[in-house]
């Protein structure tokens, strides 16, 4: 068997594990409940051991905790998760109106709620793609719960006396008292199979992450949970609520957050301008168009992206607000989400800026944009499949007073962060085409950007295919060498592309509500390399290395609509 053979036949061992999950994980929302580790719960496990995806690190290994993936998950998920044996998913059914404080990740901005002590209700309002991507997490989650509960007793289910001292360490924890960190490492590196070394590095990480426990917390309640249903019966649990399983695939959240933003462009009178959507962040478009002019020379520098990197300082909070003020000044509206889709808007109309004050590395035509009128929309990134939801119901007609209108889009532009397969963090990726994992729906299309505009910067570029993939966090080497090393030839990943292109094509091609020719931008930074060990999502943001890609591709997207 050659090589190629062998690669090959891996790719369709993990890419039927892939199938597997995602057909158990349907079955389990349509029953309405599952047991983490009842039938079905069991099946997901092992499908999930056999795919190994590389952000989930040593997940196969008996032993050893994966702790770079545990820290990537709780960013994602609500704090205090470990200490609950009942984890609802719900739609947006109420909750916001109750006396519970809203748990909102660091990394994901959804609405979760802690209702008791052993019961967690978490917001699904991003489609199927938010509910897998949760479902496998906590999947990863129990099967590292499980060696912890391993590790802490012996084969006569005694407790091992690590188990009882990092017991009483989060018992200070919780009263306040002094504890010795020192000691503490020892007893926690037993129990999640790594050294001294690792321990008190993961410690710090866990630490210093924003709304996460600490790893002797974490550690202590996933092992808790673990032996309580071990030796007491007592069985965690994971609900879908009926309202979620009957809402969702309709639209509701995105087909309000559609008509809150034409409402808004009809009441300022706004609407029947030409329209560019950005999908990107909430802060480089508006640092590009108005921090020039908001900042003191000595504040900006001498380049859009020092100026970037100096925005994106946390101790420049008051740099952030001074750009924030001039652009309100100068007539941005920001729509923060009501519709539950936790995509913020914001819109700007170039008719009310100073067009002196935007950043010098965007070319502009002044005569055009005068002429023309144009209004910029900028969203915030969706999730997965969500991003057909609110793609869709954005290009719909508008109907009010009984009559429909179309929103006059003249270009889609989409900056994104993705996975690279091609090259490493930092470099830059222009798809020619988005070819959706698991399925035949390839979307070819003709790209307004090139790679041409992007070389001679200090940065990669490459060009090509790009895969949408069904969840960054199933994907292993086996498969993504086959995707890139193939005939397929694809760049990288990510997991909204196509379904960016499915909803525009309805619209182009079907409705005729926006033109068939409209003018596409789609252009990627590399977060991640997923098939190069440590520089996979787990292994940490880029931080600042981000800030040159990311206003890079801004200014070019800028350009190409203001430009000539």
């Amino acid at each position: 068997m050659t090589n190629t053979t062998v690669v090959q036949s891996r790719a369709q061992e993990s890419r039927a594990a892939i199938q597997r999950l995602y057909i158990a994980m349907r079955h389990m929302f349509l029953r309405g409940s599952y047991k983490p580790l009842g039938v079905s719960g069991e099946a997901m496990i092992k499908s999930l051991l056999q795919l190994k995806p590389e952000i989930y690190g040593s997940i196969a290994d008996p032993e050893k905790v994966e702790l770079n993936g545990l820290l990537y998950i709780f960013q994602r998920l609500p704090e205090g998760i470990e200490q609950c044996r009942y984890i609802n998913l719900v739609s947006r059914e109420g909750l916001e109106n109750s006396h519970f404080n809203p748990l909102i990740p660091s990394k994901r901005r959804r609405d979760c709620y802690r209702i008791d002590k052993e019961q967690m209700y978490i917001e699904m309002t991003r489609g199927y793609s938010d509910i897998y991507d949760v479902l496998t997490h906590l999947t990863f989650l129990f099967i590292e719960a499980e060696k912890i509960r391993r590790n802490s007793f012996d084969y006569k289910d005694r407790p091992k006396r690590e188990w009882l001292m990092l017991e009483s360490i989060v018992k200070k924890m919780k009263k306040g008292e002094p504890y010795d960190a020192q000691i503490g490492y020892t007893y926690l590196s037993s129990l999640i199979g790594r050294t001294y070394d690792e321990t008190a590095r993961h410690c710090k990480d866990f630490d210093q992450a924003e709304k996460v426990n600490s790893l002797f917390e974490i550690t202590y309640w996933l092992g808790k949970r673990s032996i309580e249903e071990h030796l007491h019966d007592k069985d965690r649990e994971i609900t879908f609520s009926s309202t979620l399983r009957e809402k969702l695939g309709h639209h509701i959240h995105g087909e309000s957050w559609a008509q809150d933003i034409k409402k808004v462009l009809w009441d300022n009178e706004l609407f029947g301008r030409p329209v560019h959507v950005i999908s990107a962040n909430m802060h480089s478009v508006m640092n590009t168009v108005f921090g020039r002019k908001a900042l003191r020379r000595a504040e900006r520098g001498k380049s859009l992206e020092e100026m970037a990197s100096k925005l994106s300082l946390d101790e420049n909070a008051n740099l952030r607000k001074k750009v924030r003020q001039c652009a309100n000044a100068e007539g941005m509206i920001y729509l923060e989400d009501q519709s539950g889709t936790n995509i913020d808007v914001q819109i700007i109309d170039l008719i009310k800026v100073d067009l002196k004050g935007i950043a010098k590395e965007v070319q502009l035509d002044f005569k055009k944009i005068k002429k023309t009128k144009p209004i910029l929309l900028v969203i915030d990134y969706p999730f997965g499949e969500q991003a057909y939801e609110i793609m869709d119901e954005l290009l719909k007609p508008f109907e009010i007073n009984g009559e429909k209108y179309n929103l006059p889009v003249h270009s889609i532009n989409i900056m994104g962060k993705a996975g690279i397969l091609a090259g490493g963090k930092g470099d830059i990726m222009i798809p020619s085409a988005h070819v959706f994992e698991g399925s035949a729906d390839n979307y070819p299309f003709t790209n307004q950007l090139s790679k041409n505009e992007f070389e001679g910067n200090g940065m990669a570029v490459y060009e090509g295919p790009m895969i949408t993939v069904l969840g960054t966090s199933l994907q292993n080497k086996d498969i993504l060498n086959y995707f890139h090393k193939s005939s397929w030839n694809m760049i990288g990943l990510e997991m909204e592309g196509a379904h960016y292109q499915k909803a525009i094509q309805v619209a182009s091609k079907i409705r005729k509500s926006i033109a068939s020719d409209i003018s596409l931008r789609y252009a990627y930074y590399a977060s991640d390399n997923p098939i190069k060990t440590g520089s996979t999502l787990a292994s940490g943001s880029l931080g600042l290395e981000g800030v040159a890609p990311t206003y890079l591709i801004t200014s070019r997207i800028l350009s190409g609509i203001l430009g000539q």
